[in-house]
């Protein structure tokens, strides 16, 4: 596989959680546009982009996270590496972790053009993550994608330690 080829198929992103009185929550996205409308189960996950030539993961990672849900990662966050994931379409996602807090209905994120309906050459502006939303690790298992889980089990992993 070639280099560029292998890039586009990596990805990287931030898992922001927080400690609440009933236990650890995590933020994650709903993908915007026509294909997830309507799709809930196994859709969401972290805030995350693709990760083009001589970028760096990390850079991706924090740039991702403030392009779809307008929350900063500041300079002083206390980022932990998890490691990352293949995803059953074959993409790796690299991930890190920080703690923090923000109001859902408060994030923004950017959007990209799409074709709508496909092939029509009609093109319409959707946003990246169309909500973000706090899940307790039992919820997430139920609504993000499934090869991430191992994020948020390597977050909780580490917390305990």
């Amino acid at each position: 596989m070639a280099d560029a080829e292998s890039r586009s198929r990596t990805s990287a992103g931030i898992l922001l959680f927080r400690r609440t009185p009933g236990g650890v929550e995590v933020l994650l996205g709903h993908p915007g546009g026509p294909y997830f409308e309507g799709k809930d189960r196994g859709a969401w996950s972290i805030p995350k982009g693709q990760v083009e030539d001589g970028e760096s993961l990390l850079a991706v990672a924090k740039r991702e996270f403030s392009e779809e849900t307008g929350h900063v990662v500041g300079s002083n966050a206390r980022l932990i590496e998890l490691g990352s994931i293949k995803q059953r379409g074959g993409k790796t996602v690299h991930a890190w972790a920080f703690e923090g807090d923000m109001d859902p209905k408060e994030a923004r994120s950017n959007t990209f053009r799409m074709e709508w309906p496909p092939r029509s050459g009609i093109y319409i502006e959707v946003p990246e993550l169309d909500q973000v939303a706090w899940f307790t690790p039992e919820q997430a298992r139920l609504a993000m994608n499934p090869a991430q889980l191992t994020l948020v089990d390597e977050l909780l992993e580490r917390l305990d330690h």
